[in-house]
């Protein structure tokens, strides 16, 4: 279980930066993985933490403007508390990073990778069939709309409910997790429900006449 849970954090952080081709994905090595990952999570500090100084920024032309004016000095203290948020955000990813080579030292190294790898391959290789099923599943949003992280969170878990056998409650307990550590605050209650719709859709067409 920890291989695997470590193989969907891989897969989640890497699915982006690694090539499109089966051919090209069974010949990477664990090691390239991981940099890959690494490389999304640094890449997202630097965003977090851009952002952050530009809120500060204003924050503080603002102070400087107000004359003490309530309006203004509420503006800012909000622009702050938004600043301190990327900022811890950015230091949360930066510690995931850092962590993320040393467990999958501590892990299983050849099952992390193979099922990082099968994850990968099964979202590419499925992308239409699986965009379609979160498509249906989706209540007034658009799937291309969706933050890059809960879309690929929940491509993960869709593949591994429709393709890889992995029963639908711990394909969504994991997905939540992931969510819970990558997403929004509430990104997780959004993940859950768009899942939970996918599973009853899935259980609704198998007991249909026509599959049965």
């Amino acid at each position: 279980m920890q291989a695997r849970r470590i193989a969907r954090e891989l897969a989640l952080l890497s699915i982006s930066q690694l090539p499109a081709t089966q051919e090209n994905l069974e010949a990477q090595p664990l090691q390239n993985v991981v940099v890959a990952a690494v490389r999304t999570l640094t890449s997202e500090v630097q965003d977090a933490l851009e952002t952050a100084s530009a809120e500060l920024q204003q924050s503080n032309t603002r102070l400087l403007n107000s004359e003490t004016r309530a309006a203004d000095v509420a503006s800012a203290h909000a622009m702050v508390t938004e600043a301190l948020t990327l900022t811890q955000t950015a230091i949360n990813r930066l510690g995931a990073a850092i962590e993320l080579p040393e467990m999958v030292q501590l892990a299983n190294q050849h099952d992390v990778r193979a099922y990082a790898l099968e994850i990968i391959q099964t979202v590419k290789a499925n992308r239409q069939e699986i965009d379609q099923m979160l498509t249906d599943a989706l209540v007034d949003w658009q799937l291309g709309r969706l933050a890059t992280i809960d879309r690929d969170i929940l491509k993960i878990a869709v593949a591994e409910i429709g393709y890889l056998a992995v029963p639908q409650r711990i394909a969504i307990n994991e997905a939540i997790e992931l969510a819970k550590r990558y997403s929004s605050e509430d990104g997780h209650r959004f993940i859950n429900g768009v899942l939970r719709r996918v599973v009853d859709r899935v259980r609704t067409e198998s007991k249909s006449p026509q599959n049965g």
